[in-house]
């Protein structure tokens, strides 16, 4: 089950920043390959869990980091694939990783500012 920020609906969630459509895709452990390690572009993956209140809260700060560096969004339900999580080593939430090349780049954990989580990925200028 996709969650639902303020002002998006439920499914694929379109988030308006600064002219730019975000599209926050759910992936799983079948779409997980062809989405971020083959995916063209940047990736940030975001680890969630419904009942995580922190990862609701950081949401729309990851949607405008998506927007303003041109990074696909997609996020990951921490309860339903336990495989990937263990896999990036994934063991609180959220837990956002930045994958380039079908590599991870960078990793930032828990509800931080957008300053914050921009500098742990590395996007920071």
């Amino acid at each position: 089950m996709n969650r639902v920020t303020p002002g998006t609906n439920q499914g694929s969630k379109p988030t308006e920043t600064k002219g730019t459509a975000i599209m926050r895709k759910t992936v799983n452990g079948s779409t997980f390959e062809q989405e971020v390690l083959r995916g063209s572009g940047p990736v940030l993956v975001d680890f969630w869990a419904e009942w995580c209140m922190p990862c609701h809260a950081v949401a729309p700060v990851l949607e405008r980091i998506a927007a303003e560096h041109n990074l696909k969004l997609v996020e990951v339900n921490y309860d339903e694939e336990q495989r990937l999580a263990e896999r990036y080593g994934v063991l609180s939430i959220p837990n956002m990783i930045l994958f380039e090349n079908g590599e991870p780049k960078a990793q930032a954990i828990g509800a931080q500012p957008k300053s914050t989580l921009e500098r742990a990925l590395g996007l920071a200028a």
